[in-house]
């Protein structure tokens, strides 16, 4: 494992688990969401996202948080093993909720300049993680399968975690990276 994507539902615990696993591995970790967002949740446009995604992939080796399909060619062509948190909707939405409440109230910054609002999070709109995570969760656990099926994909390594309790155990196996 040298080049490797986490993939999940919005809220599912991505960027943590990319971190652990490239502080295990000694690999950088490169999150997607700080590629994607310009200041004043800004997106940025597609060919600057891309070419932002092709230099922090410059390297040998790298774990990857994120489920842009904009990329997908970029990254998945070049991963050797995809991690998909396929975790029940009820986790993912308390995780959720904790998570946007300790950045809500500690204004914790995230990308570019960019703040989570109780606003935004409790929008009836796709500008909710709430309802960008609900509206996204069966989508992707009908699409991922299908994906991992294509011919292009065929060399991934899929690991498929359903609990928190499988992935500690899945983490635990890796040591160093001599050991994989």
């Amino acid at each position: 494992m040298q080049r490797i994507v986490v993939v999940g539902s919005t809220g599912s615990g991505k960027t943590t688990m990319a971190r652990q696993l490239g502080g295990l591995l000694g690999l950088p970790h490169v999150e997607l969401d700080a590629l994607h967002w310009d200041a004043n949740w800004t997106e940025a446009p597609d060919d600057v996202f891309r070419q932002r995604v092709v230099n922090a992939l410059s390297g040998d080796g790298w774990v990857v948080d994120g489920n842009y399909s904009a990329v997908r060619d970029l990254i998945w062509g070049r991963t050797d093993t995809i991690v998909w948190l396929d975790y029940s909707l009820g986790l993912i939405l308390r995780r959720l909720a904790r998570r946007t409440a300790r950045r809500v109230f500690t204004r914790e910054q995230l990308w570019n300049g960019n703040h989570e609002s109780l606003r935004n999070a409790l929008s009836p709109n796709d500008k909710s993680l709430f309802v960008w995570a609900v509206k996204k969760y069966q989508q992707r656990r009908r699409e991922y399968p299908i994906l991992f099926s294509q011919p292009e994909y065929a060399h991934l390594r899929v690991v498929r975690l359903h609990t928190p309790k499988e992935t500690e155990r899945w983490l635990a196996q890796i040591k160093t990276p001599a050991t994989i």
